[in-house]
């Protein structure tokens, strides 16, 4: 797993989930969650595709990735938006 700047990565998750946030602190933090999944997304996907032709095994772990990042991406979009339905497309594209 690559090194995180995430404070939690460190103290853990009981420290830094004890900070008090209103409404607004609590959206930015999860559109930028979401931009940080979107980015991983992105990266995964890229590497799944120029793995696929010399590591086949590495290609199938990276878009395995790709489908846990989607996942997340599901859940911020029906948080941020309810009821919209998910902004990320099929392929790839938002």
């Amino acid at each position: 797993m690559r090194p995180t700047g995430h404070p939690g990565a460190v103290r853990g998750y009981a420290e830094c989930m004890t900070d008090v946030v209103d409404s607004d602190e609590l959206l930015r933090r999860m559109r930028r969650a979401r931009a940080c999944a979107l980015e991983e997304r992105r990266s995964w996907r890229a590497r799944s595709e120029a793995l696929r032709p010399t590591d086949p095994e590495g290609s199938r772990e990276a878009a395995v990735r790709t489908v846990a990042y989607e996942a997340v991406l599901r859940v911020l979009d029906e948080v941020l938006t309810p009821g919209r339905g998910p902004r990320v497309r099929d392929d790839g594209a938002d």
